[in-house]
């Protein structure tokens, strides 16, 4: 009887051994796909293409004909002798002995993914997405994302945070209204959910403080730069706390530890793209109304929307801050009750605010947050007087029924996040396979 016991050891060697520098002059043996392939006559390079980068591969006079007709996109396995080159990406290279091909590409690529800038449009990078993603640049930015995501994990881990796993389909939705898309589950109506707020504010009763990375879905019709019909929601709710200013604090210890994390971890991809990290040390906090009394006074703008921020709004407040202070984030609080859910704690002092806030990075809204309801006759007067029906909610007020701690939670849109910290203006570039009003695939 044979058993599997541990991780096969393979004998490969990884391209972050190769930079390292001690193995020059010794035999290696190196797996990826080729990138692209230089025939210069004498010399041929190959440039293999690894999860952590490019390695440039080399055959020349005197050794077989090694890479000679080679197709890009072939995944192959070299062996060869590691030499310094500082020329080549790393600065080291490998002078091959032997290819062995593993396997072929059927057809040539739509497009050349080696090239620095892909030569497509949008709409073509998009349709062949994941043959675009093999382009450098393209999958440096998922690189960053999944920074983003590590450090937010990571960092409430670090805090006493309990991860969850909430389901995506549902009776009702915690913010209702008519961007909802609704289906049929097994002969019962049914909606995806706009995000885990119900099930996130349930499990503070149980865990205290819960946090949640997954898809959300908005059935927007929004046509726009900045909007999505499913994006990916960083979700975290804590118990007992004395306000919503913590939860602001606890955003803020996740952005910085972010930051360096990017900044250590993914300093490949942050140099690749040219990113310049912001500053997280010293984030200001403005109210809702100041905010927009600053903007239209700041730049001659007239207020319109009494309840919200309109998008030319927090791009104005943005550049306030950034000329003023040189922040790159601001929180906006205290946003009118008129435009926040149900659930949303009033703000004692003035019942027609709620304690809660926005977060703007460059000028655009990635986080929304604040202090709920935790009092359950509140809960159901709030919801009388909106006009609600309890319908659907059992289960959530349950919860308040039998007791539940002062607790606040938020959600960041990652795309969004990724989208400002890399400098690019349409979140579809930093979504892997975009959902919006016209694409369904792939």
């Amino acid at each position: 009887m044979e058993f599997v016991t541990e991780t096969v050891k393979k004998d490969r060697t990884g391209i972050a051994a190769i930079f390292a520098g001690t193995l020059v002059g010794e035999q290696v043996k190196v797996d990826g796909i080729v990138h692209a392939v230089r025939d210069m006559g004498e010399v041929v390079f190959v440039i293999l293409r690894k999860r952590d980068g490019l390695l440039q591969c080399v055959s020349e006079t005197g050794t077989k004909q090694a890479g000679k007709g080679i197709k890009e996109e072939s995944s192959v396995c070299i062996t060869g002798v590691v030499r310094r080159e500082e020329r080549a990406p790393g600065g080291y290279e490998v002078k091959i002995g032997e290819i062995r091909m593993l396997s072929e590409p059927a057809e040539p690529l739509p497009f050349a993914v080696s090239k620095w800038k892909l030569p497509v449009s949008p709409e073509t990078n998009l349709d062949h997405r994941a043959i675009a993603l093999r382009n450098e640049k393209q999958r440096a930015r998922f690189r960053i994302q999944e920074g983003i995501v590590r450090g937010f994990r990571d960092y409430l881990y670090g805090e006493g945070f309990t991860e969850i796993h909430t389901p995506k389909i549902g009776a009702k939705s915690a913010e209702g209204g008519a961007n909802l898309f609704k289906l049929e589950y097994f002969h019962r109506p049914a909606v995806l959910q706009q995000s885990p707020q119900f099930y996130k504010q349930m499990l503070v009763g149980v865990f205290e403080r819960v946090f949640e990375t997954g898809p959300v879905f908005r059935a927007e019709k929004h046509s726009t730069k900045r909007h999505l019909n499913e994006y990916t929601s960083l979700d975290f709710e804590m118990g007992f706390i004395d306000d919503f200013t913590e939860l602001m604090a606890m955003e803020t210890g996740f952005l910085r530890y972010t930051m360096r994390l990017l900044e250590t971890e993914y300093a490949r991809e942050i140099a690749l793209l040219g990113v310049a990290l912001p500053d997280t040390e010293r984030i200001p906090v403005i109210r809702f109304d100041e905010a927009k009394r600053l903007a239209a006074e700041a730049y001659g703008r007239q207020i319109r929307s009494p309840y919200d921020l309109e998008p030319e709004e927090e791009a104005l407040i943005g550049r306030y801050m950034k000329e003023r202070y040189g922040a790159d984030f601001v929180f906006v609080t205290h946003y009118p009750s008129k435009k926040r859910p149900f659930y949303a704690m009033d703000d004692p002092a003035d019942l027609r605010y709620t304690l809660s806030f926005d977060l703007l990075f460059g000028g655009l809204e990635i986080t929304t947050g604040g202090q709920r309801i935790h009092d359950y006759q509140m809960l159901l007067d709030k919801i009388e007087k909106r006009g609600m029906t309890t319908e659907g909610m059992e289960a959530y007020l349950e919860v308040f029924r039998c007791g539940m701690p002062p607790h606040g939670g938020l959600g960041i849109g990652s795309e969004r996040m990724t989208m400002k910290l890399i400098g690019e203006d349409n979140v579809r570039e930093t979504t892997l396979f975009p959902r919006d009003l016209s694409r369904l695939e792939p």
